[in-house]
């Protein structure tokens, strides 16, 4: 769950104001909610083993459209921190010459490629822990830039910005958008019960982590944050450096897990799973063309803000519902639980609506 969502949550909180914050615990009690509908679908049927399973696979290309462009945002990412680390980069393919943010997409993601090729879920694991330990570390590094290296905490930020809700709201639901992946995940367990648990801990620790960089950020930088707090970082401190180059771990780690369902579906669809060599050229396709979307639409926070408000309010929340209240009648009986899956629906709507309106203006103002 915890992966570059972490680098937005401060401009959120500067977007939305201190108020916000009870938005993000909102939005965390809500996917986590939601995530164990999944689980209670997959109960339902032995048979149910992936998003698209439970959602009759007429849902799961959503869910895995949502995953494309997560896997968009990490190579955008990479272009922009490795581009503050090394500016004025450049080389030259024949009579082209490609600088700046652009090579360094593209540099990402002949370094990525090989890990797509990965199919086992045990192998990508001891990939993607690095995520898990870069999330860490990072989090540390833009302590200590405040605490020990000069910058301090001593911006005072505004309660609320009614007019920064919507933008606010989509980066922190995009910080919860792992539910696509999550029947997949539970599947490989070898004790199932064990996911109600799992679910729990990691939606605790990544909400913790959450707010924690959020009000680190905004007390340092306040109005001023950028799209990724590691832009805002002074890159003469060693402290900065290893934050930025720690971010960098992120999408190499946790790029694979990402894509995979995705994968699966064009392999699955066309009958490809069997043969490795044409599984190779699927995804190395897959990355090629996220690859073209990163440099077309470079812009992190407001791309992030998008797929937010749309697709991961589709597929973490109004799908998770529509889906359990299909699959098990008695949850169609009026009730509580019944009244609070209509509550969720209706403000994920809102929300889709509002944010994807929002974002997109932004993205085009921007172009």
């Amino acid at each position: 769950i915890s992966g570059v969502g972490i680098l937005s949550i401060p401009f959120a909180l500067s977007q939305g104001g201190w108020l916000s914050l009870a938005l993000l615990l909102l939005v965390a009690v809500l996917c986590f909610y939601t995530g164990l509908l999944l689980k209670r679908c997959m109960d339902s049927d032995l048979h149910i083993r992936t998003y698209p399973d439970i959602g009759e696979r007429a849902f799961g290309y959503k869910g895995r459209a949502l995953l494309y462009l997560v896997a968009v945002e990490f190579l955008i990412l990479e272009g922009d921190n490795l581009d503050k680390l090394f500016p004025h980069t450049a080389f030259r393919i024949g009579s082209l010459e490609i600088g700046g943010k652009e090579a360094f997409i593209l540099l990402s993601g002949l370094v990525i490629l090989p890990t797509t090729w990965l199919k086992s879920l045990g192998v990508l694991a001891y990939v993607s822990v690095g995520g898990v330990l870069a999330s860490i570390v990072l989090a540390v590094c833009v302590f200590w830039v405040g605490a020990v290296d000069g910058v301090g905490f001593h911006e005072s930020g505004r309660i609320l910005r009614l007019e920064g809700l919507p933008t606010a709201i989509s980066l922190f639901t995009f910080c919860y958008c792992g539910h696509a992946v999550f029947p997949t995940l539970c599947n490989s367990m070898k004790d199932r019960t064990q996911f109600s648990k799992v679910l729990l801990v990691c939606f605790v620790v990544s909400t913790l982590s959450y707010g924690s960089m959020a009000v680190m950020g905004y007390l340092m930088y306040g109005e001023h944050l950028k799209s990724q707090v590691t832009l805002n970082l002074p890159i003469a401190k060693i402290s900065s450096q290893v934050a930025i180059y720690t971010t960098l771990v992120n999408p190499v780690a946790k790029y694979a897990v990402i894509i995979g369902p995705v994968a699966t579906a064009v392999e699955e669809k066309f009958v490809f799973e069997n043969s490795r060599a044409l599984c190779i050229l699927v995804r190395t396709v897959i990355l090629i063309s996220t690859v073209i979307v990163a440099l077309t639409v470079p812009f992190f926070g407001y791309v992030m803000a998008f797929i937010g408000s749309s697709l991961s309010v589709i597929a973490s929340l109004i799908l998770p519902c529509l889906c359990y209240v299909r699959i098990n009648k008695s949850a169609r009986k009026v009730g509580l639980e019944l009244m609070l899956i209509v509550g969720i629906l209706v403000v994920a709507t809102v929300v889709g609506i509002v944010g994807t309106y929002t974002s997109v203006k932004q993205i085009v103002k921007q172009l």
